[in-house]
C-alpha cells in the first residue's frame, strides 16, 4: 500500500483539481449544472477507493493534514470581506439570511428528532444528524460530540462524522444544479457584458494595480503575508475562545483578524489591500482544500450506517431544496444574486461554507459576477450562523437529554 505524505497528498489534490476541470469540459452534463471542478476530481478518487475497498484492496492512504491550513487560509480571506462600509449597504440582507438560516437549523433538528423517534432511537441522534453537522459541518459536529455523549447518545462522534461527510457530498452536488435551474427557469442570468470569470477579474485587477512584474510580485507577497498573519494571530484567538469554553470552528479567529485588518485598511489605508488579490489566493486554497478533503473521504463509512441516517439525510435534503426554491429565493429578492445565494445556502446548510463558495464560484464562472451574493452568503455561512447554531444546538441538547 502506498502512503502519501502531506506534500504528496496536496500534489495529488492539485492533479485531481486539474482533472476535474478537464472532466467538466469533456462531459456536458457536469458543465450544464456547474459542478465545481474540485468536487468532480475529489469524488472520482473517493469513488475509486470505495470500489477498491469493496474488493478488500486499499491502494493508497493520504495524509490530509495540510487541508486544515488551506481551510483556515480560505476563511481568513472571507474575513477580509467583512467591511463595515459594505455591511451598511447589505446589512439588512445579512440579517435576513441569518434569520432564515437559523430558522432552518431549528427545522433540521426537529426533522432529525422525528426520524430518531420513528426508528426508536435517542432523540439526540436527530441533533447529531441535524444542525450540529449539516448547518455546522464536521468541526461543529465533533466539537459537540462529547456533550451529546454525556447527554446519552452513544457513538455521537461516529454519527456526527458520517452525517457531516454525507452532507459535504450532498452540498457539493446539489447547490450548483439547483441554482442553475432557478436561474434558467426565471431567466435571471446577467447579460453577457457582465460575464467575467473570477480568474479574469483577478488578472485585470492585478494588472491595473501593479504595472511591473516586481510590483505584482510584491503585491502577491503582501497579500500572502497578510493571510498568514491573520491565520497566526487568529490561532491564538481561537485557542483563547476554546479555553473560555466557547465552542466555535477553528477558523473563527483567522476570520476575525482578517475582518479587523480590512476595516483598519478601510479607515486608515495602512495596507492597501486589494480584494481581488486576497480572493484569488483564497479561491486557490478553497479549491485545493475541497479536492483533498473529498479525495480523502471514506465513503465506505457511510455505507455501513443505519437506515435512520439515510432516511434523515434524504428528508433533510428535500427540506433544504424546498426552502431554497420558494421562501429563500423570494425573500432574498428573486434576482440573479438571490439565485446564486440559494446555491451557496444549499451548500452550507447541507455541507460546509467551502461547498457554498465552490458552488457560487462555479455559477459566476458561467453566468457573471454576483457581488451581493459573495458578501452576504459567506458572512452568514462561514461566520454568523456558527454563533446562532451553537445556541440552537445547546437548547436542543438541554431539552432532549
Amino acid at each position: 500500500m502506498l502512503t502519501l505524505d502531506p506534500i504528496q497528498t496536496l500534489a495529488a489534490g492539485g492533479l485531481c483539481l486539474l482533472a476535474g476541470y478537464d472532466l467538466r469540459r469533456r462531459i456536458p452534463l457536469l458543465a450544464r449544472f456547474n459542478i465545481p471542478a474540485s468536487v468532480i476530481g475529489g469524488l472520482v478518487v473517493a469513488l475509486a477507493l470505495l470500489a477498491c475497498r469493496h474488493w478488500d484492496y486499499v491502494p493508497m492512504r493520504f495524509d490530509a493534514s495540510l487541508s486544515r491550513p488551506l481551510m483556515i487560509a480560505f476563511f481568513a480571506s472571507i474575513g477580509f470581506n467583512a467591511s463595515v462600509n459594505l455591511l451598511r449597504v447589505s446589512g439588512p440582507q445579512v440579517v435576513l439570511l441569518l434569520g432564515l438560516a437559523t430558522f432552518l437549523a431549528v427545522v433540521q433538528n426537529f426533522v432529525g428528532i422525528g426520524v430518531a423517534k420513528a426508528f426508536g432511537l435517542h432523540p439526540l441522534f436527530g441533533i447529531a444528524a441535524g444542525s450540529a453537522t449539516l448547518t455546522g459541518g464536521p468541526a461543529t459536529g465533533l466539537a459537540f460530540a462529547p456533550l451529546l455523549e454525556q447527554a446519552g447518545l452513544v457513538g455521537a462522534a461516529s454519527i456526527a462524522m458520517a452525517s457531516a461527510m454525507a452532507g459535504i457530498v450532498l452540498g457539493s452536488i446539489i447547490g450548483a444544479p439547483l441554482a442553475t435551474l432557478l436561474i434558467e427557469r426565471y431567466r435571471l442570468a446577467r447579460g453577457s457584458s457582465a460575464t467575467v470569470a473570477p480568474a479574469a477579474r483577478v488578472a485585470c485587477a492585478t494588472t491595473t494595480d501593479a504595472g511591473s512584474e516586481a510590483e505584482r510580485f510584491q503585491s502577491t507577497l503582501k497579500h500572502i503575508v497578510l493571510l498568514l498573519f491573520a491565520m497566526g494571530v487568529g490561532a491564538w484567538i481561537s485557542d483563547g475562545l476554546h479555553a473560555l469554553g466557547v465552542t466555535l470552528p477553528s477558523y473563527t479567529g483567522a476570520m476575525l483578524v482578517g475582518a479587523l485588518i480590512r476595516n483598519l485598511d478601510d479607515r486608515f489605508g495602512w495596507f492597501r489591500v486589494s480584494m481581488p488579490g486576497i480572493e484569488g489566493i483564497g479561491n486557490i486554497c478553497l479549491s485545493l482544500f475541497i479536492s483533498v478533503a473529498l479525495m480523502d473521504l471514506h465513503l465506505w463509512e457511510l455505507a455501513g450506517m443505519a437506515m435512520p441516517l439515510l432516511v434523515d439525510l434524504a428528508l433533510q435534503t428535500i427540506v433544504v431544496v424546498a426552502f431554497c426554491c420558494w421562501p429563500l429565493l423570494r425573500l432574498m429578492g428573486r434576482d440573479y444574486d438571490a439565485a446564486v445565494i440559494t446555491g451557496g445556502f444549499a451548500g452550507f446548510m447541507l455541507g460546509i461554507t467551502a461547498n457554498a463558495m465552490a458552488v457560487m464560484e462555479s455559477l459566476v464562472e458561467r453566468f457573471g459576477p454576483a457581488p451581493r451574493a459573495f458578501l452576504v452568503a459567506p458572512l452568514v455561512g462561514a461566520f454568523l450562523i456558527d454563533f446562532t447554531n451553537a445556541i440552537v444546538i445547546t437548547f436542543f441538547i438541554n431539552g432532549w437529554k
